[in-house]
């Protein structure tokens, strides 16, 4: 397939009358569209105002997404406990079913192509299952809990750590290697030493595995784990081996400098969630601190009950504005940088590999987008569009793997009727306990 239009190949290369070649699940020329038409001149051609990389999601609950609009307007230990975890709960297989498939519904059609996705203590397979049939590429992993938790979530150790691991025996590097396997603690407050421990053997233990956890979101989250531990959160997570370059760690809000320096020696990786931390009033993230430090950020929704939405435009939006006004500073976190983060900073971060640039040799993650709008009119520097203007519902075109998810306002794969008509029913139900 040849997709021509205004090239962002990434951050910094930009090709006005350019032209992107897929051939299989590859990207095999990206170029002049004058060049790349007479070169193939029978691949089928598609023109588009924008085509780009395939944003990814750092930090995503796909399985949450029922829930969105369940607790606004509350602190996050609360909307955790007291709303968020008793849903999960209620869920039963066919509910985390649909719950998953309206999640990557609305980041297929938003243009995410790839999800960190932080699932839910039961039922995970179903989240993989409608993962690998609508197409997305994916890490994700079944959650963790063995302690402080509500009923219905909290597991024995043991049997916790059995079912992680045989979900990865089951699922990672599946789909045509689109789906890779995390273990995934909900966050240190709910998992014990021996649970957290257990999750570094077990990503140690089969190749790829990587994990994904929170960390020092909130403050009280971080009181808590100080009183129990003795440690600040980020060296409690260094001790028990939670902490490398596999490690994809959500928010990092609350850290100080020494927490800063572990998180920049093990080359872990932070996910900010900009729309999730003011909404849940969090605070503000030190993202400049940590990209100066050399820590790579990638950027995430975070889960519709604390955003609702996963729109990646409209995250990479508050991403900057956010630092703008908290360093009163209007040069940081320029365009250029947020979409670094949302489209390879992403993808290093999940450990997917050749994804996150349009570039030959790599992976056909690659979305379109119309520009016939008012609010792209006139459309002086297209990456401040991408960044400061753009919506998820100006994508019009969605390919994974080189294989077309999206296109023209219709799922190829999935039912989109069908998963909202009984994510409506689902809801309906939540709505009634």
């Amino acid at each position: 397939m040849l997709l021509a239009g205004t090239v962002v190949a990434d951050a910094t290369t930009i090709i006005e009358d350019g032209a992107v070649v897929t051939e299989g699940d590859r990207i095999v020329a990206v170029g002049e569209r004058e060049t790349l038409v007479e070169t193939y001149p029978d691949h089928e051609r598609r023109e588009l105002d924008i085509v780009a990389p395939g944003l990814v999601g750092g930090h995503v609950h796909s399985v949450q997404s029922l829930g969105r609009g369940i607790a606004d307007d509350t602190a996050l230990l609360d909307w955790l406990f007291d709303h968020v975890l008793p849903m999960e709960a209620g869920l039963d297989a066919d509910g985390m079913r649909v719950a998953a498939e309206l999640g990557y519904l609305e980041c297929i059609e938003s243009g995410t192509t790839g999800v960190v996705d932080h699932l839910s203590v039961r039922h995970a397979d179903e989240a993989f299952e409608a993962a690998g049939e609508m197409g997305i590429r994916g890490r994700l992993g079944k959650v963790l809990m063995d302690s402080n938790s509500p009923d219905g979530l909290q597991e024995d150790t043991d049997d916790a750590l059995a079912e992680t691991e045989a979900l990865i025996r089951r699922y990672h590097d599946t789909f045509d290697g689109r789906l890779q396997y995390a273990v995934t603690p909900r966050f240190a407050v709910t998992c014990s030493e021996d649970c957290l421990r257990g999750a570094r053997e077990l990503a140690d233990t089969y190749d790829g595995v990587r994990i994904h956890t929170h960390a020092s979101e909130n403050r009280d989250e971080v009181a808590t784990v100080e009183d129990e531990t003795g440690m600040r959160n980020i060296h409690w997570l260094d001790e028990v081996g939670l902490t490398g370059d596999d490690v994809v760690l959500a928010h990092c809000v609350h850290t100080d400098d020494s927490e800063r320096e572990v998180l920049a020696e093990t080359g872990t990786h932070v996910t900010y969630c900009p729309s999730s931390n003011m909404k849940l009033a969090s605070g503000i993230a030190p993202i400049r601190d940590y990209l100066d430090r050399g820590i790579n950020v990638a950027l995430g929704n975070d889960g519709p009950p604390c955003n609702n939405t996963l729109d990646p435009f409209t995250e990479m939006r508050q991403a900057s504005l956010l630092q703008k006004v908290d360093s009163l500073d209007p040069t940081s976190t320029p365009a250029a940088t947020i979409f670094q983060m949302a489209t390879i900073n992403g993808a290093n971060a999940a450990g997917f590999d050749r994804v996150g640039a349009l570039r030959a040799g790599w992976k056909a993650d690659i979305v379109g987008l119309t520009t016939d709008l008012t609010r792209a009119t006139p459309l002086h520097d297209v990456l401040s569009h991408l960044v400061f203007s753009a919506h998820g519902d100006d994508v019009v075109f969605t390919m994974v793997d080189g294989d077309v998810l999206y296109d023209d306002g219709e799922h190829v794969h999935a039912n989109a009727d069908r998963i909202r008509q009984q994510a409506r029913e689902y809801a309906d139900a939540i709505g009634d306990d």
